[in-house]
């Protein structure tokens, strides 16, 4: 792999497993210029569709989701790990699913479930825009359901 700085030839200095060995975290050094950075390896295994709530079909795309679940996590204690580790796990329960489409409302939910565990805010973020938060009520009902 190249540096990122000076374009030249890195080499690992340490490699980790992270969800059971899915994602390998490396970390890199350039031979030249001695710039360290990290690097995440992962299997390719999603190849569906996601209908969309208008019936639309569209390619899965992990970035999506990644930057949906970022935005809601911005300026929250939340480790780029954590967030990394959670889009793995929500691909692995749409793989295990088995189905070639896959509704998004399934992802919503799913996204939801576990950043309820991870931070209240990012959580209150995800669900304002994914259950569509119209209204200050709302957003005070899904604010109480959170304390409780």
């Amino acid at each position: 792999m190249k540096c990122p700085i000076c374009k030249k030839e890195t080499k690992v200095i340490d490699s980790r497993a992270l969800e059971d060995g899915a994602i390998i975290r490396r970390r890199r050094a350039c031979l030249w210029c001695k710039f360290r950075f990290s690097t995440h390896e992962e299997m390719e295994l999603l190849n569906f569709k996601i209908r969309k709530k208008d019936s639309s079909l569209q390619a899965y795309d992990r970035n999506k989701l990644l930057e949906g679940i970022k935005r809601s996590c911005e300026k929250r204690p939340v480790e780029q790990e954590e967030i990394l580790k959670l889009v793995s796990h929500i691909e692995k329960k749409l793989l295990d699913r088995k189905r070639p489409v896959v509704s998004s409302r399934v992802i919503g939910n799913l996204v939801i479930s576990k950043l309820k565990n991870i931070d209240d805010v990012a959580y209150l973020r995800f669900a304002s825009v994914y259950k569509s938060f119209d209204s200050a009520e709302k957003f005070k009902k899904e604010l109480a359901s959170l304390k409780k």
